[in-house]
């Protein structure tokens, strides 16, 4: 087994024993193999829905490096990255990502991956009600940073 795989996985199975969250856990590395961060599902434990592993390791390697750029880095975890642990490592721009389990596995032990998925295929347009409102009174803030006058 990957010694980066297998620390996630063991950061998984610490984290559902202590109760934090579900069996995930994640690990980032630079290019020479060193470790920056790992962690584990700390929904439970912060009940925060974000706090996904994946997403904790990113935000504990940013905080660490001083940086959101995680160019060059690579993530281990246990398992597929749900969608928004997806957006979260495509947003921290790392290019590698090796998983263990699918996120079909996910389904089977009862985490809805799925509807996500299907919801951003344009199905089950039902999940949730998405309107857009007052645009004209809220971009003058885009065209302000844009032009570098709010920062």
């Amino acid at each position: 087994m990957d010694k980066f795989m297998k620390l996630a996985k063991e950061c998984a199975k610490n984290g559902a024993e202590r109760g934090q969250g579900g069996p995930f856990g994640a690990v980032i590395v630079d290019k020479d193999g060193n470790i920056v961060s790992k962690g584990n599902n700390m929904v439970l434990a912060y009940n925060d829905p974000t706090a996904h592993a994946e997403v904790t390791v990113i935000r504990k390697a940013c905080k660490k490096l001083g940086t959101y750029d995680l160019s060059g880095y690579t993530l281990y975890t246990s398992c597929e990255p749900c969608p928004m642990c997806l957006s979260a490592i495509i947003w921290a721009n790392i290019k590698e990502v090796y998983y263990a389990c699918t996120r079909d596995d996910a389904g089977e032990i009862g985490f809805r991956d799925d509807i996500i998925y299907d919801y951003l295929e344009g199905k089950k347009r039902n999940l949730i009600s998405l309107k857009q409102i007052d645009r004209n009174e809220c971009i003058d803030l885009f065209n302000e940073y844009k032009n570098k006058t709010i920062y």
